[in-house]
Order: structure tokens, then sequence, then C-alpha cells
């Protein structure tokens, strides 16, 4: 045990909230705080931990030992502060995952684009399998309306975050790597430098592991030099067509998902037994309800332009005939710059697109681009597109909008609230 007594900066992020609760069922005492309400410090009162509203030097319980944060969360944060005038450790938390993580026999599910859907499709077949995997993944499950299962088996399933090394700190004996793209291009100089990352992960895997990936991608190629683990090609599982509840295109979510639970012990029969079954995440291409005027309601998580088109050219698929109407939150100042020409292409599939003001997360104010200089790139392909000026807004696009459409909020950010605030008003 790390301490008994722990206060968590940014408690309510979906990685330390599940953190928080993972703390917890191991005989902690946790509280900690966040800038807001959400459904996961909703979540975190329901299961008896502290949750306070507010960042204050005051809210750190006496006695506390160790204090986690958030790579949101900067050194000069007043709890933060505090803490180091107490001397009182600090953690981020994917250090701490890592060490608690490496205990056990990890699998780590990394990759640019799907690996939360890929981390709870494994979820769901190791829990089905009877192996009771301890696992933490970036979403909630639309199974068990948690991202924390807590398990008595020799498996940990953890989504690892590329973002600033942060996978590095797991020791994984089981290797996911859904694809590799340029993306957190704040941190990473280029392509060339996020496969160095991943190189560096699949060469800590042991020899006696598995890497399961797609061998023949030309952007994957380079992360596997130099490993030593078996290789397995989870595109072989994709000649047998699967059977989903969720949108088609997570058959390339599930063969990943299918091939490291293989390699884990899994027949092949019963994780695709399993994967029929799997309900969603949320936040991934949600269904959050029916307007009154008739229109279909989704939420997505989508922020980077590969996954952004993917998905939309999915919807359009499965709602032929039906009008799509989106509204996208950017995601970061600098991912709006450094992938403009790929943002103005990933919503060809789409009717209708309005942009809602870039959510900056951890970064400063960038004049240099907008919302407003994206929509106008939009309107020059000829896109129905405009940018909007606040949530609001977009709640009241969505009241707007008529039977037999379907309208998608996406964005990494809260553009979620916007459909719920609609749905509110009705």
């Amino acid at each position: 045990m790390l301490a008994k007594r722990i206060y968590i900066v940014g408690i309510g992020g979906i990685g330390l909230s599940a953190l928080a609760q993972l703390l917890r069922a191991d005989g902690c005492d946790v509280s900690g705080s966040d800038r807001g309400d959400s459904p996961t410090t909703e979540l975190l009162r329901q299961k008896g931990i502290e949750v306070f509203v507010g960042h204050d030097a005051a809210h750190i319980p006496q006695g506390t030992e160790l204090l986690i944060y958030s790579d949101a969360i900067p050194a000069h944060n007043p709890e933060r502060a505090h803490a180091r005038d107490l001397g009182i450790p600090e953690m981020s938390y994917f250090e701490t995952l890592g060490k608690i993580a490496n205990e056990k026999k990890v699998i780590a599910v990394s990759g640019a684009h799907g690996k939360t859907t890929t981390t709870a499709m494994l979820i769901d077949i190791l829990e089905d399998a009877g192996l009771d995997p301890t696992a933490v993944v970036g979403s909630l499950r639309a199974k068990t309306k948690t991202n924390f299962r807590a398990g008595a088996g020799e498996y940990f399933v953890v989504e690892a975050d590329e973002y600033l090394r942060h996978f590095l700190n797991f020791d994984p004996l089981i290797l996911v790597i859904t694809n590799i793209d340029a993306d957190h291009l704040d941190y990473y100089r280029d392509l060339a430098d996020i496969q160095s990352a991943f190189r560096t992960l699949a060469q800590k895997v042991p020899a006696n592991g598995f890497i399961i990936c797609d061998p023949n991608d030309e952007k994957v190629k380079p992360a596997l030099e130099g490993a030593t683990a078996t290789i397995v090609d989870y595109t072989a599982y994709l000649a047998q067509p699967f059977e989903l509840k969720v949108l088609p295109f997570n058959k390339v979510n599930a063969a990943p998902a299918l091939g490291a639970a293989v390699a884990a012990g899994v027949s092949e029969e019963a994780g695709r037994a399993s994967l029929s079954r799997f309900a969603g995440t949320w936040r991934r291409f949600e269904y959050k309800g029916t307007t009154t005027s008739g229109a279909l309601l989704y939420d997505d998580y989508g922020h980077h332009p590969t996954e952004i088109k993917a998905t939309l050219q999915s919807v359009k698929e499965q709602f032929p005939g039906k009008k799509l109407i989106v509204a996208f939150h950017p995601h970061l100042y600098s991912r709006t710059k450094k992938l403009f020409g790929e943002f103005a292409e990933a919503f060809d599939a789409a009717d209708r697109v309005f942009i809602a003001p870039i959510f900056a997360a951890r970064e400063p104010e960038d004049p240099t681009i907008s919302s407003e200089m994206l929509a106008e790139a939009l309107r020059a392909r000829g896109k129905d597109a405009a940018a909007l000026a606040s949530l609001d807004e977009v709640t009241g696009k969505i009241l707007e909008a008529k039977a037999g459409a379907v309208f998608v909020t996406m964005g990494a950010g809260d553009i979620y609230k916007a459909g719920e605030a609609a749905l509110k008003r009705e």
C-alpha cells in the first residue's frame, strides 16, 4: 500500500476517479477535489468517497500521507502548494497507477484511437471468462456504469495513454497497440517521435509476452523494432465477421480485444460470444435520447480527425436517409491548429456542422486559431457550417433539429452537457 490516507486533486477525471475507487477498494482513506460536479464525482460520492468542489488548501484532511494529482493540475495549484508546505509527498496519476498495476500481470491497451472501447471490450471478455481481472478504463462501461473493476484474478487491464509517454509507467505482459497516429503534437515533435515512444513500450514486453497489433500497418512497423515478445496480428480475427450491438466500425476495436483475450487464455469462441453482448461505454457514440421534435441525439468523445471521420461515416451508414447534424467541440488550441487541414476534411459525411468554442483544457488561449476559422474551412469545402459562441447555443441548435435528423455532439470536453440540457428543457 502506497499510503493509508490519500488526497487526490482532479479526482473527477475519468482516470483519477477510477484510481480513487481502486485505492478505496484496497482499504485506503480517499478524498479529493475537482473544479465541478460531474457523473464521475457523483459516482465517487455514491461509493462513500468525499469530493470537494473547487480547490482550497483547507480541503486537505489532517494526516494526509500522499497527494495524487492530474496532469491538468499545475504545480501552483493551492492544494498541491499546501501539500508541499506540509511535506506531503506527491505522485502523478500514471506514476501511481503504474506502481499498483505492475504488481499483477498487466494487459496494457494503447493506441491513438479506439483504446477505450477496446479496453472495455477486453474487460467484458475476461470477466465473462471468469478470469476476474482488475481494470481501469477511460470511460464508464455501459454494463456496470463504472470505470473501475476490482478483481482477484492475476490480470490488471489498463488503458495506457501515450501523452507525455505516460504508458511507460507500465510493464505489460500483454500489450495492445490499436493503431498509431499523429496526435498530442503539443508534446511530441512528430509522428516519428510518437513511434519512438511506442517502440520503447513494446521493448518492455518480455519475450514470453505478447504484442497485439497490425504488424503490416506502416505507422506501427517502426514501433515493433527490437521487440522480443510474440507479435499477434489482430487483423486475422477480421476474417470472420463480428456480431456487434455497437456501430459496425467497432470491429476494428473488437479484433485487438479478442487477440489480447486469447493471449490471456480465453478461447476465441468465448471471446466472440462476449463481444456480441458488448453494450458500449459512456461518450462513445452513446444514445442520449430523442427530442420532442423527433431528432435522435447521440454523444461521442471523438476529438481527433481520424476518429471523427470514421464515426461519422459509420453513423451515415447506420442511418441512411437521415440528416446528420454534428456539433463539434475542438479540444486544445494546439491540436486544432496542427491538424487543421485534417479537421476540415473530417466532417464530409455530415450534412450540417456547428463548431463550439475551442476547449482549452491545459492550454493558454491562442488567438491565432478559432472555431470560426474551422467553420470557414468547412464552408470552403461546401459544408453547411457555422461557429457558435457557447454551449448554450449548441443546446439551442439541438432543440431546433427536426424529426428525421440524427444530431451528434462530439469532443473531449464537456459538450455532452449541451445535449443533456436540451433534453431537460423539453
